[in-house]
């Protein structure tokens, strides 16, 4: 059985950030992770690549040939990933054991986690291929300020929940570049009663129903939760990493695995 973390947010969230610091931490650990790129617009990486969809499409060669924008020629290439899952994605797949654990470095558009279904098809892969997977959803604590932001990450995030039908941990990354953390750390437990305060003060008065429902859909199915990631602190990455792991079961039934030696070690 093999592992897997599809790394998803809205742009500028920091995911590539956060995908190099978990191999940094790994490595530390001596751990072996490897990072995919899913992102066919991306340039320039802080990790070892272990596949790359750039190899399959690329953003610029469909904008150049195709005359597509930005945003359309990102779908044109994740529907030409979509369409390469049983030739391209398993060739690369083959390449890994098992029990590997891959990263997904996913795009930033929204729309590739909220409801279109490429990403969806995608997951349904991996679990044919045998994959435990684990949807980690970063959203940027520098966007969460006031009530009405933090319920928009929410429905966010819950969109992604419901399309993807994942284990789900929401992460909100670049704390250690908030300057009032708890104008922020407020959110991460917060009172209801105090949510709904707040939103109908910011709200018009005709938006209460809607605002009295938004909060209890948050806090009496306690769909979504997020978990401050500060990295600065190893022990941040470690707490996040450990939920991860406990989501996809990895290692609860891993072997034990023992180095080869060489036989000229005991003469040393």
């Amino acid at each position: 059985m093999g592992y897997a973390q599809l790394v998803i947010g809205p742009a500028g969230s920091g995911k590539s950030t956060y995908c190099s610091s978990l191999y940094q931490h790994c490595e530390t650990l001596g751990r072996s992770i490897h990072i995919v790129n899913l992102d066919p617009a991306a340039e320039n990486f802080d990790y070892p690549v272990a596949m790359d969809i750039r190899e399959l499409i690329s953003l610029d060669d469909v904008m150049e040939e195709l005359g597509l924008g930005p945003n359309g020629g990102l779908i044109y290439c994740m529907e030409h990933l979509e369409d390469n899952l049983d030739d391209w994605l398993n060739e690369e797949l083959d390449n890994y054991l098992d029990d590997d654990y891959l990263v997904f470095d996913c795009p930033g558009q929204i729309e590739l986690f909220s409801h279109v279904p490429m990403l969806r098809n995608f997951v349904e892969h991996l679990k044919r291929k045998n994959f435990n997977v684990c949807a980690v959803y970063l959203l940027d604590s520098q966007f969460v300020t006031d009530v009405t932001k933090y319920i928009s990450g929410c429905m966010a995030s819950l969109s992604a929940m419901v399309q993807l039908e994942l284990p789900h941990i929401n992460i909100l990354s670049k704390m250690d570049l908030v300057t009032n953390k708890r104008e922020v750390e407020k959110y991460l437990d917060p009172e209801p009663h105090h949510l709904l305060s707040e939103l109908n003060e910011r709200m018009a008065p005709k938006f209460k129903k809607l605002n009295k429902s938004l909060i209890e859909l948050v806090d009496e199915y306690s769909m979504v939760s997020f978990i401050p990631l500060d990295l600065r602190k190893e022990s941040s990455i470690q707490y996040i990493l450990a939920q991860i792991d406990n989501c996809i079961q990895y290692g609860e039934d891993a072997d034990v695995k023992i180095r080869d030696f060489d036989a000229n070690d005991d003469d040393e």
